[in-house]
């Protein structure tokens, strides 16, 4: 069972609007700012627990618009190629995942970025699982993580993830027994992405079976998987 809930597939397409907003209301209108090159800050950077979003708000930007817009924005990670940090003048907005994770080498592929990133006004949104004060990297790269605005992103209470797997499962067109979603929420890994992926199974379980998701048919599901 536990190798069932970590087993999360493909990345789902990511957007802005596809994000449960809960408490994140402004930093989630700034990020529309930055996905239109319209903010007046030019450097923002996310911070929170593992598993509330922050990775899909960046792939989110990196995705957002046309395919021209798509091609101006460049998502890096930790474990990037060196090339993906050197600045180029046809991206300007550039999306710096996992910041604590960066390797020594990085973090100074990272500071020249910055750089360069502000003497040519382009735009920046960095994520990390701290603030930027207390951020296990060099300290001039600290210090220009702190640049722009800094945002923790908050997890989704229970009763917002309740109402956010309703809802997604009434997009689906999908009649969940009572006792289905509180069920899924008190035994498996509370982060949105692996309970939508919860879902989906669940529906593709109902739809072979040709049964209603009730909560007798979640556990026989649950059963079947882990002797799989």
């Amino acid at each position: 069972m536990k190798q069932l809930v970590l087993d999360l597939g493909a990345d789902p397409a990511h957007s802005l609007s596809s994000f449960e907003v809960g408490q994140n209301a402004e930093a989630v209108a700034l990020l529309g700012q930055f996905a239109d090159r319209s903010a007046r800050e030019h450097f923002a950077y996310l911070w929170g627990n593992e598993g509330v979003g922050k990775s899909h708000l960046l792939k989110a930007l990196a995705s957002a618009g046309s395919e021209a817009d798509q091609l101006r924005a460049r998502y890096i990670s930790p474990f990037s190629i060196e090339s993906e940090f050197v600045y180029s003048p046809e991206v300007d907005l550039y999306l710096l995942d996992d910041c604590e994770k960066l390797s020594p080498l990085a973090q100074i592929d990272a500071f020249a970025l910055f750089n360069e990133i502000r003497a040519n006004a382009a735009y920046m949104v960095c994520s990390g699982a701290v603030a930027p004060a207390v951020l296990p990297v060099r300290e001039d790269l600290r210090t220009r993580m702190g640049w722009g605005l800094i945002y923790q992103v908050h997890g989704l209470t229970d009763d917002e993830k309740a109402a956010a797997l309703a809802a997604a499962a009434s997009a689906r067109g999908l009649t969940l027994s009572p006792g289905v979603i509180p069920y899924l929420l008190s035994h498996f890994q509370r982060d949105m992405r692996s309970l939508s992926t919860m879902l989906d199974s669940l529906d593709q379980y109902s739809l072979q079976t040709q049964r209603p998701i009730t909560l007798p048919l979640l556990r026989e599901w649950l059963q079947a998987e882990a002797q799989a």
